[in-house]
């Protein structure tokens, strides 16, 4: 089983107004609620490809009452540490061609709560074989909260894919204990190495080198529709794929780390982990709904995938 960790969820509330006018009133025909964060992508597309996954992190309140609903209604196993605050909404307003968001911060964590969703943490792990960590740390919680996460999950010989950024990132990186895989993007790795990085071959080979990612087995740098660039142990990949029609890209990302998670549960070779992951990605910007895929398209978008070693 895969467990997916969400730590700051939210229901997304998305309101179509053609028309957006500020300072007046806005009625909405129609709307949409699901459960969100992106960890929860990666759970329902982890689900969607036929494999077990248990979902956790921190909820509260009817906010989170109504998470829990949406993803039993989808079958998706959970287990939140709950506590008496109230989760977040984050709102996304689609007028005029653009899409306006509003983000709610969510609840500020104590010392107490991080200790005790570490516990259960530490917990669920006996019965998983591999962990995705996404999205960003509540406040009130240490930056280095997803270093020790990591480290837990080494103890236990349980991989952990860690796809944030900003300082948690960094203190994971930094760690003499490293994370299984990460996906950051090229403007990521520019802020972790406090350098230009680009999207050339040499550029990011020479990037990867850095003391900063030895250890990792796998990373994925995410290059939207120009494919992916990859290290894995002391080799590099170059990920193409090929042209889409995009309906919604929010979520590839999310639906790429599902892809990777499982075909690195089930050990796969290196062009199909990464043939896996780039078609989950595609598949999830066809859709309109965030965090799904149409897994009847899955086998002739993964033949289009093409995976060169670069020597």
């Amino acid at each position: 089983m895969i467990l997916t960790v969400t730590m700051n969820p939210s229901v997304d509330i998305s309101y179509p107004i053609p028309h957006f006018k500020l300072d007046d009133v806005n009625r909405v025909e129609a709307d949409s609620k699901t459960a969100g964060g992106k960890g929860l992508n990666v759970s329902r597309v982890i689900k969607q490809l036929g494999e077990d996954v248990l979902t956790t992190g921190v909820l509260g309140g009817t906010i989170g009452d109504y998470i829990i609903q949406e993803l039993t209604k989808a079958e998706i196993e959970n287990n939140f540490l709950k506590i008496n605050q109230e989760s977040r909404n984050c709102i996304a307003i689609l007028h005029d061609g653009k899409q306006t968001e509003i983000l709610e911060s969510g609840p500020t964590l104590t010392a107490e709560d991080g200790s005790a969703f570490l516990a259960k943490y530490e917990t669920l792990l006996s019965n998983v074989s591999l962990v995705t960590i996404s999205g960003s740390l509540p406040k009130g919680l240490a930056s280095s909260f997803y270093q020790h996460m990591v480290g837990m999950g080494r103890d236990k010989g349980i991989p952990v894919i860690v796809d944030t950024s900003g300082e948690p990132l960094r203190q994971v990186l930094l760690h003499n204990v490293k994370p299984f895989a990460i996906k950051p993007n090229i403007t990521e790795l520019t802020q972790l190495l406090g350098r230009e990085v680009e999207q050339s071959i040499s550029s990011l080979s020479q990037a990867l080198e850095d003391d900063m990612f030895q250890g990792i087995e796998w990373i994925v740098v995410s290059m939207g529709g120009a494919g992916a660039f990859v290290k894995h142990e002391s080799d590099f990949y170059r990920v193409t794929i090929p042209p889409i029609d995009v309906v919604n890209p929010v979520g590839s990302g999310d639906a790429t780390v599902a892809g990777l998670a499982v075909a690195l549960k089930h050990k796969q070779p290196v062009p199909v982990v990464l043939k896996t992951a780039m078609t989950t990605g595609m598949l999830n910007t066809m859709e309109a709904a965030t965090g799904h895929i149409n897994t009847a398209h899955f086998s002739r978008f993964f033949e289009l995938v093409q995976v060169e070693k670069i020597d």
